[in-house]
């Protein structure tokens, strides 16, 4: 099997290792040329999270890397995917199968990724998208983890699955692809709200964040269209341990470092998507609490302030105790 990974950066380049390594197909790992990821690894062959196998072809060449492959696996920021899939489809894709391998909501439209993707002409049959936990680091050191492929088309979903599913990762069939990307999407802004918990030292609050942040999560798949269990699968609530208690999360590390009034430099997908999905809850008419929360938080105060990031946030976050006694469940 000859795959093509469109993006080199953290997640990018261990798929590319993946793929190559643990499953033993030819890849073809495509980078912009400059890209401070890309040129890493062209100059060192690893950077800091993997050492790209000699077998990988590492290029620049998109229109080559889109050409000679069956199977395009995408994994860059998503803000950027609809103007990235603009250029993959100059070229052509008709007969090309895509997977995303990236977690987000379109911040200017509300729409899911592969939703951009069918914007953007490709077909909705040849979309699949691979999410759920597991953290590179972990996974480079052998240890495994269990991952979910999701699509419109059952038979794509279970081709992609069977043939990506190694003793490293097992994956399961996806059955929701709403809930999928939406699940995934937001259990990053819920990172974002344990980071500022752990950074304040209210660590015990996070057992009630998980537990109602995947409530408010699956009132808003189930609004959009998707099933209200999704949240309790495996792209969101089984995300948890690697977003809000690992220290390799990005999102978490975000929200424990704008508790303290600093700023995390390095890509934290959950800020966006913060916003992303207040607007979404505005527009389906879903009350979504926490989120409205960390978007308050990240929008609409000075987190960065140095010496009162703390105190703000937790100010913010603290409010849900103000809120009516109402029953827990009201689906």
């Amino acid at each position: 099997m000859r795959i093509s990974v469109l993006g080199c950066g953290r997640w990018g380049s261990f798929i590319a290792w993946y793929q190559a390594t643990q499953l033993k197909n030819k890849v073809i790992s495509w980078g912009p040329e400059g890209d401070y990821s890309y040129e890493v690894l062209k100059t060192t062959g690893k950077n800091e999270y993997v050492t790209l196998d000699r077998s990988i072809e590492l290029t620049c060449d998109l229109q080559y890397a889109v050409s000679a492959s069956d199977i395009i696996i995408i994994s860059i920021s998503s803000q950027g995917l609809r103007g990235f899939i603009k250029k993959v489809t100059a070229f052509d894709v008709r007969d090309k199968i895509f997977v995303l391998c990236m977690k987000g909501i379109e911040e200017a439209t509300g729409k899911r990724l592969s939703e951009v993707l069918i914007e953007s002409g490709i077909q909705k049959e040849k979309i699949a998208v691979w999410v759920g936990p597991g953290h590179i680091q972990a996974f480079t050191q052998g240890i495994p983890n269990c991952m979910l492929i999701d699509s419109y088309d059952p038979s794509l979903k279970k081709y992609i699955a069977d043939n990506f599913k190694s003793n490293l990762i097992r994956f399961y069939y996806g059955n929701d692809i709403i809930g999928s990307e939406i699940g995934a999407a937001a259990k990053n802004v819920l990172g974002i709200a344990a980071g500022v918990l752990d950074g304040s030292g209210y660590v015990s609050l996070k057992g009630p964040l998980m537990a109602r942040g995947a409530y408010e999560v699956g009132k808003l798949i189930k609004a959009m269209g998707g099933e209200f269990s999704s949240a309790y699968g495996l792209a969101h609530l089984g995300d948890y341990e690697t977003t809000l208690f690992s220290e390799y999360s990005h999102n978490r590390r975000y929200g424990e470092m704008m508790a303290h009034g600093a700023k995390f430099e390095k890509l934290a997908e959950g800020v966006m998507t913060a916003k992303a999905m207040k607007e979404l809850g505005d527009k389906y008419k879903v009350e979504l609490p926490i989120t409205n929360a960390v978007y308050e938080a990240c929008f609409l105060s000075n987190p960065f302030e140095k010496g009162n990031g703390a105190e703000k946030c937790m100010e913010i976050l603290l409010k849900l105790f103000d809120r009516e006694t109402k029953s827990e469940f009201n689906i």
